[in-house]
């Protein structure tokens, strides 16, 4: 499984994704964060037939996870095996300088990769990515704030703590479009 070859395929899709939201706009990249957490865990059980396993994490909590059929290696995981489950989350923002773009809007992308049938090691990978797409409605240089609009009208004022996100305060305007990429990928690799 290439999970590091997918997970930096993924982030850098997030983080290059402003492109597909309008091929005339000029994007301006103005931040993005990559976080990474891991756990070990272990198996306690495994129900093939039901496409569960039941995972005890580091404190001994037990839990169980629910698959759908599409866990095909999962004979091959018994109880006492080691996974590793890995959560990434990116958030990249892109300014949008058509300022015609209209109004803001949602979209939703979701996949998976699997490890290849007959594997001795099941595993695989899934990803979640929202693109939000939000208009500008103030901006105040002096307290380095931002106003929003998001795809339902409601407004939030953010407050730009980062100093190179605040050195591009100035380049905004009103009524143009800031995109926001939300990325969660989670990856499960199983150890015999």
């Amino acid at each position: 499984m290439k999970r590091h070859a997918l997970t930096k395929a993924i982030t850098l899709a997030t983080l290059l994704s402003a492109a597909s939201f309008g091929a005339v706009a000029a994007d301006i990249p103005l931040s993005e964060v990559v976080v990474a957490d891991q756990v070990s865990t272990t198996v306690v059980s495994v129900d093939t037939a039901n496409h569960s396993v039941v995972l005890k994490g580091p404190q001994g909590n037990e839990f169980p996870v629910q698959l759908t059929d599409k866990a095909k290696n999962l004979g091959n995981l018994k109880a006492g095996d080691t996974v590793d489950i890995t959560v990434t989350s990116a958030v990249a923002a892109y300014l949008d300088t058509d300022v015609d773009k209209g109004l803001p809007g949602t979209a939703e992308a979701t996949g998976e990769i699997r490890a290849a049938p007959g594997s001795a090691n099941p595993g695989g990978e899934a990803y979640r990515q929202v693109k939000v797409q939000l208009k500008i409605t103030h901006i105040d240089l002096a307290k380095n704030q931002v106003t929003f609009e998001n795809p339902e009208g409601k407004s939030k004022t953010v407050d730009v703590k980062r100093p190179e996100v605040q050195a591009k305060l100035k380049d905004l305007k009103v009524g143009q479009s800031v995109n926001v990429v939300y990325t969660d990928i989670l990856t499960v690799t199983s150890k015999h």
